[in-house]
């Protein structure tokens, strides 16, 4: 029986890791701020699958939050093999309109976090010659757009550079970049999706399936659906200036505004 990790697990991706991860018959250390729907969470991944799911309350957008997290990844006693960095919001407002503070309370989430979290979990795995790691970012980290996309560029240049490292040591590290995804990511970040068009909607659970497919076969990035990896292939091939202008215009159409 192995323990998998996962940090914003009681909603969207999260959420759809721990449901698939359970149902594999891996135990679960699930993190987030809201202790009432982690204990929800994990009685009902408990009774439904007879796994083991330990709740953590941290907010990742604070020190002591990501110590906690950091000390759970590393006791060597109860040693987490698979972690999900999934934790992660989105701020409304083009740049100049965010608040400064809520723009460094996103890199602190998306980039600190991660870093140290990473760190925690790939120091303990690498001792025993095992372990994985899935760090969530998005297909915005291929287009020139504001924050939100420069702090999952990093994300992903991390994560390859970490997985380059650590090649031969048995520890697996893979940045998942996923399109729109059906989720609570928008209402809470205050942006609509009505102009959205359909096609364009992933379905969480089909990204977790892909995404832990893609780890088994080693890869280090996952774009999970065969409709954005034929846009972020294009995308490559538009000149960058070109490329800002389009991603800034589709942006406020259809991304974190």
């Amino acid at each position: 029986m192995t323990t998998a990790l996962i940090t914003g697990s009681t909603a969207g991706i999260g959420a759809a890791f721990a449901r698939r991860l359970a149902a594999d018959g891996h135990d679960l250390v699930l993190v987030a701020r809201d202790i009432g729907r982690l204990r929800e969470q994990a009685t009902e991944l408990h009774d439904r699958h007879g796994i083991e799911a330990e709740v953590l309350t941290a907010d990742l957008s604070e020190d002591k939050g990501i110590e906690t997290v950091a000390e759970r990844l590393g006791d060597r006693k109860n040693p987490v093999d698979l972690l999900i960095n999934n934790a992660g919001f989105g701020n409304k407002g083009r740049y100049l309109d965010v608040p400064m503070a809520d723009e460094l309370r996103m890199l602190k989430v998306h980039c600190e976090a991660v870093l140290r979290l990473t760190t925690a979990a790939a120091e303990a795995m690498r001792e025993r010659g095992r372990g994985g790691v899935v760090n969530v970012a998005s297909t915005a980290a291929f287009l020139p757009r504001g924050t939100y996309g420069a702090s999952k560029a990093w994300v992903v240049q991390f994560t390859q550079g970490a997985a380059q490292d650590l090649a031969g040591n048995g520890v697996r590290l893979m940045a998942l970049c996923p399109g729109f995804v059906r989720t609570e990511f928008h209402e809470r970040a205050g942006m609509g999706t009505d102009n959205i068009p359909n096609w364009m909607w992933l379905d969480a659970d089909k990204v977790a399936e892909a995404a832990l497919a893609d780890l088994a076969r080693g890869r280090t990035v996952s774009i999970p659906d065969a409709r954005y990896k034929t846009l972020m292939g294009v995308a490559k091939l538009v000149p960058r200036g070109v490329l800002g202008g389009f991603s800034s215009r589709t942006g406020r159409k259809y991304g974190p505004q």
